[in-house]
């Protein structure tokens, strides 16, 4: 809601769940901005990924800001959890990388990766939780470290609870 609410000439949505009438709110907050959205399961293989990709690409041209987003906490299904939460989101970086990266023409971009407090003060009743997302702090970190190569821009954002 809040990114609607700016200049934006595009947001598009990757999610695994269509919501038509979330989208319809989007459009009707700021109907100069184009929502669109794309069917998208964040543990999809990188090649999957890297195709979704393309096809944005060639509808908007470019591209500005990625927010990989995606996360859940269930410790009782620990594959799961390091997919979506960590997995998913590299694959999502690397990704889009192919495309940003100075070295190889691109424009530049920011990249966003929503981690959590436990990235930094691990909960022990949540390990696997906790230490996904310490390694998306990680990652993060290591990517942001190249930032005057790549001309790509990334940090985390760290939420404590949060109600999704």
């Amino acid at each position: 809601r809040e990114l609607v609410k700016r200049d934006l000439k595009n947001l598009v949505i990757l999610d695994r769940i269509d919501n038509p009438a979330a989208i319809a709110e989007l459009k009707a907050i700021n109907p100069k901005v184009t929502v669109t959205f794309y069917p998208y399961d964040v543990t999809a293989p990188l090649t999957e990924t890297t195709k979704l990709l393309k096809t944005i690409f060639a509808q908007l041209k470019t591209v500005d800001v990625l927010i990989n987003g995606a996360g859940i906490l269930d410790d009782h299904q620990i594959e799961r959890t390091i997919a979506v939460n960590f997995t998913g989101l590299v694959n999502t970086t690397t990704a889009i990388l192919d495309f940003w990266d100075k070295r190889k023409g691109g424009p530049g971009g920011v990249i966003c990766n929503i981690g959590s407090v436990t990235g930094f003060n691990a909960i022990y009743q949540v390990p696997v939780y906790s230490a996904s997302k310490a390694a998306v702090v990680s990652f993060t970190q290591s990517i942001a470290k190249l930032a005057n190569v790549t001309g790509v821009t990334a940090f985390t954002v760290n939420p404590g609870i949060t109600k999704t």
